[in-house]
């Protein structure tokens, strides 16, 4: 691990899930705090295909037993056992996500305030149908007075939280990051004389909007291959898609570890055709360009006129645009793919995150 700093502090972590992709960063953080970390963090829906199950190596993890309320936009969540575990370890930081569908967040924040902790908020940012005027806004700006700074997944999520009355000085962007950089990339060439490798890496769902990508794909005057690479809900549905409309897609299942990290080096260009942010960065850190269309707000932070294309959402032409712009440079290609991966090692990867979160540790505590 790259110098980072260190908290003397006893820090305390609530997420609704710990999925394993979250463990670098974690363990990271773990390490970086004198007093130690323990996580409070459920089990996945079914169905959600969020891996899970592996243990942090430095930090303890208490497992809850989370309790979905409701269903569909009236969502809540319960975490039985918060308080308590508050109560116990007794931390100087306490970081909750800054959900309001949360319910148990509320209490808690209001627990390690009486117990003399310092409380951060982290999360995505503020739902567009939540910020305007009305309740939703109302409910999320007595949410948010209840914490000490907030960190956000993007500058976009920042903003939102600032835009509530979250001080400007106690907001903090951490890039969402999954990887750090491969110690070794292929050196790639340019996809000239051959069909251009087009790769995807996500779940299979509809968000992930992966039938604009095959149309898009279908309707291209150059040679094109696409490398589906996932699983879940939709892919019998998308493999139908496919055969009729572009059978030039290889659909490889779920892949991790080295088959993984073999798929990212076939690519000439990484598309994210929906939501995600992950897999975006896990593409950039292997030195590929890419598409992405506009989601969450972690891909404004991420994509840049010289690494890639940024879509708006849900437009079809400028898929299809960005697509032949890439494939009419193959060096061009190249290029962004490099400026992919330097962005990554300036700011997105899990050492940069615990920085910031050490940052903010100490903001909140008075020892910044």
């Amino acid at each position: 691990m790259s110098e980072v700093g260190r908290f003397d502090g006893r820090v305390g972590l609530q997420q609704r899930v710990l999925p394993a992709y979250r463990l670098p960063f974690v363990d990271r953080l773990a390490a970086a705090c004198a007093g130690g970390l323990e996580v409070f963090a459920g089990a996945p829906d079914k169905g959600e295909g969020i891996l899970t199950g592996a243990k942090p190596t430095n930090a303890v993890w208490l497992r809850a037993a989370n309790q979905s309320l409701l269903g569909g936009p009236a969502w809540l969540l319960r975490q039985p056992g918060l308080d308590d575990w508050i109560a116990r370890w007794s931390p100087q930081v306490l970081v909750l996500e800054a959900n309001i569908r949360y319910l148990s967040n509320w209490g808690a924040a209001r627990l390690a305030h009486s117990q003399g902790a310092a409380v951060l908020g982290w999360g995505l940012g503020v739902p567009s149908a939540e910020s305007g005027p009305g309740l939703r806004r109302w409910l999320w700006r007595c949410f948010l007075g209840r914490f000490d700074g907030v960190i956000g997944y993007s500058t976009a999520g920042a903003a939102q939280y600032r835009s509530l009355g979250v001080p400007a000085d106690r907001v903090f962007v951490a890039l969402n990051a999954a990887v750090d950089l491969p110690e070794r990339v292929v050196q790639r060439k340019p996809a000239t004389g051959r069909p251009l490798r087009v790769l995807f890496v996500g779940r299979l769902q509809a968000r992930k909007r992966l039938d604009r990508l095959i149309h898009a794909c279908a309707q291209l005057e150059f040679s094109v291959e696409l490398r589906v690479v996932g699983d879940g809900p939709a892919r019998a549905e998308l493999e139908a898609l496919a055969a009729a409309r572009f059978p030039r897609t290889e659909f490889t299942g779920a892949l991790r570890g080295q088959p993984l990290v073999a798929a990212l080096a076939w690519g000439d260009l990484f598309v994210l055709p929906g939501t995600g942010g992950l897999a975006l960065q896990q593409a950039m850190a292997h030195g590929l360009p890419v598409i992405a269309a506009e989601g969450d707000g972690s891909q404004h932070d991420l994509v840049r006129p010289d690494n890639g294309w940024l879509l708006p959402p849900k437009n079809d032409e400028a898929l299809l645009q960005a697509l032949r712009q890439a494939a009419s440079d193959p060096l061009g290609l190249l290029t962004r793919g490099r400026a992919s991966r330097r962005i990554v090692e300036q700011t997105a990867n899990p050492d940069f995150m615990v920085r910031v979160f050490l940052q903010a540790f100490r903001r909140a505590t008075g020892d910044a």
